[in-house]
């Protein structure tokens, strides 16, 4: 099963943090390479926490970003305009948040399960999420 990391689910898994279940973290763990993706928009938001102080990095972020992707292979999706046309056309109820959008979107696309821990995603009934 292929998955889509949200953007704390990125920042848990690098810094081993135990906010996803033990059984997440296996099937992340036992993914075959390839099946593991992350979004573009990330790199916004872990930009974003990381001058405002909301995280702490062991180094910038663009460079923590590059090493991480190194490190575990994940492969980054870009940001398309279909992939923004279908973010503003998520059936309702849908939250305002941009970034949430574009990984919904992301994860209905390209047929992924969205790894997150954001209750309002979780709560949305038009996406396959694992925590």
């Amino acid at each position: 099963m292929p998955y889509l990391l949200d953007t704390c689910a990125i920042l848990f898994i690098a810094e081993s943090t135990a906010d996803l279940s033990p059984a997440t973290l296996k099937l992340i763990d036992a993914a075959p390479a390839g099946e593991v993706f992350v979004s573009a928009i990330s790199v916004a938001e872990l930009a974003c926490l990381q001058e405002r102080g909301k995280v702490t990095l062991k180094q910038h972020w663009r460079a923590w970003w590059n090493a991480l992707l190194k490190r575990t292979a994940w492969t980054c999706l870009p940001i398309t305009a279909e992939l923004l046309a279908e973010a503003y056309s998520l059936p309702p109820p849908i939250h305002r948040d941009p970034a949430d959008r574009v990984l919904i979107a992301t994860a209905r696309l390209e047929r992924l399960t969205l790894v997150t821990t954001d209750g309002k995603i979780r709560g949305y009934p038009h996406v396959a999420t694992i925590s």
